[in-house]
Order: structure tokens, then sequence, then C-alpha cells
């Protein structure tokens, strides 16, 4: 067995982490706003940022240590009002509840 394989099992620390991101990930698409519900920043994404979801502040900071320690860029920012769907009445109260929207982009010079 390789040493940078996890003891008992066949991933590496890495794909572990990658494993735990997306389950997050999955767990707040599901749970929370819906992508057509809130609309991206279109200046991050211009600026090569990817919206990855949207979630309450203690889950975005999980998920953004994590999206971290895989070599990644990442941001929260605070889900606005006029990213909205203007039939999304709702949502006007889940952003009370401090919302953040997590972005991620490549590490500039890596590959």
């Amino acid at each position: 067995m390789k040493a940078d394989r996890l003891q008992g099992g066949d991933e590496t620390p890495l794909e572990a982490l990658a494993k735990r991101v997306g389950m997050i990930v999955d767990g707040e698409a599901k749970r929370a706003l819906s992508e057509e519900q809130i609309r991206p920043d279109p200046e991050l994404i211009a600026d090569g940022w990817e919206r990855r979801f949207v979630a309450d502040a203690g889950r975005a900071e999980e998920a953004m240590e994590l999206y971290e320690q895989l070599g990644f860029e990442v941001r929260a920012e605070p889900a606005q009002a006029e990213q909205l769907a203007d039939d999304c009445e709702d949502c006007q109260l889940l952003l009370m509840f401090h919302f953040k929207t997590v972005y991620t982009r490549k590490q500039r010079g890596r590959r």
C-alpha cells in the first residue's frame, strides 16, 4: 500500500478532502437557494471566479477552508437582494440569515 494513501482506504488525503467538499456542495444545493433563484455576480464571473453555491455563513466558512486546502482561491460574498430573481419573495427572508455566495477560481500561476 502506498504511503500517500489513507490508512485502511484507497483514497489519498486530497481525494478524501475533495469528496467532503462535494458532499457539502451537494447538500447545500439541495437545501439552499437554487441557481435560478440567485444570480452570480457578473463582475466576479468575468474575472474568472466560479460560483459554487449559496449557504449560511457557517457552512460557507467550512467549505471555503476545504476549497483552500484543494488549492483554490476562495471568496464569499453576501447574497444581495439585486441578485435575486424577481419572483423570489421568500428569498428576502433568507438573506436576513446572512447567506453567503461562495466563489472559487484556480490560483493564479497554477495549472
